[in-house]
């Protein structure tokens, strides 16, 4: 087969096209075709081996896919060969033409979602639901602020937070990304490059958004206060920096911050996040949106878009 193989940690051009063995799986292990891999920002923050969970050289990099049931171990019970699956994670990576995985690291996927948007469910809509509802604990009736909103992460959290009956506002740059925002289901967009989005976002909320998901909390942090809420909840999903911060902006408004990464979400947490995605995307209201597709020999490519360009939905490798 066909991978994606990083041997040194570096910049995307680290990553190379290999031949290599098609894993068997044992156990509990099933492997998978992949028909497409989902690429996201901590895949490229992995790449360069400064991230807490950095893998050890060589390896594939990739946790996102979707794809069909090639083979399963003598333990599995719940899969068999032929079923539509995407991946929560893997054993071997999936920046290949197959990927090793537990049957645990799977969930089904709905006939009505191809594999390209099955590509961009875990990763996206896992943290967004981790961070709205397993951090936050948002209500019916509240109103979210999602930072970066035209993103993955961005646009699966538009979708949860309307599901789940809040007012939703999302902030993105470019008009595509605005238009991709709204189409989401946001109630309202701002211009995250005008230096008084958050005044404006203070205003449309008549005082504050109850919970700001942060995508980029070196730069807007300290600022999620002037159009956050009493009692106001953040929760710090992405950040690329340190910044200045000033404690008595939480203690004013009697705030919290929650950190999360998914990486330390529980097996319950994370067989919760499973039946939520299938019950959604099987009923329409969720809709991964796949904004470029890239072969699998272009990953270092897909790696600078997703850095240096306009998020607009999710980037995907096909094998």
């Amino acid at each position: 087969m066909k991978a994606i193989i990083v041997r040194e940690y570096g910049e995307p051009e680290v990553m190379k096209i290999e031949d290599a063995s098609t894993p068997e799986p044992s156990g509990k292990q099933v492997l998978v075709k992949i028909e497409a891999a989902g690429v996201n920002p901590v895949d490229t923050y992995l790449r360069t081996g400064i991230h807490a969970h950095a893998p050890n050289l060589p390896y594939t990099p990739g946790k996102d896919a979707a794809g069909v049931v090639e083979a399963v171990g003598d333990d599995v019970v719940g899969l068999k060969v032929g079923d539509r699956v995407y991946t929560a994670d893997t054993l071997t990576g999936t920046y290949a033409d197959y990927a090793l995985c537990l049957e645990e690291q799977l969930g089904r996927l709905p006939d009505n979602i191809g594999f390209e948007q099955g590509a961009g469910i875990w990763t996206p809509y896992a943290t967004s639901y981790r961070a709205l509802f397993q951090k936050a604990d948002v209500k019916p009736g509240e109103k979210v602020l999602i930072h970066g909103a035209s993103g993955g992460v961005g646009s699966a959290a538009v979708q949860w937070a309307k599901q789940a009956g809040a007012t939703v506002i999302g902030t993105a740059s470019s008009e595509d990304g605005k238009q991709l925002v709204a189409d989401s289901g946001a109630d309202a967009v701002f211009d995250h490059t005008d230096e008084d989005h958050f005044e404006a976002i203070r205003e449309f909320t008549s005082g504050g958004a109850d919970v700001v998901i942060e995508m980029l909390a070196n730069v807007n942090l300290e600022r999620d206060f002037e159009c956050l809420a009493m009692f106001g909840r953040i929760v710090v999903v992405g950040n690329r920096g340190s910044l200045q911060f000033t404690p008595r902006l939480a203690m004013t408004k009697d705030a919290t911050i929650f950190g999360m990464s998914l990486f330390n979400s529980s097996q319950d947490h994370r067989d919760e996040i499973h039946k939520a995605i299938f019950n959604s995307l099987s009923g329409g209201a969720l809709t991964p949106h796949v904004g470029r597709t890239f072969p699998l020999d272009q990953a270092p490519t897909a790696h600078h878009e997703i850095m240096e360009g306009k998020a607009l939905g999710k980037i995907v490798l096909k094998p």
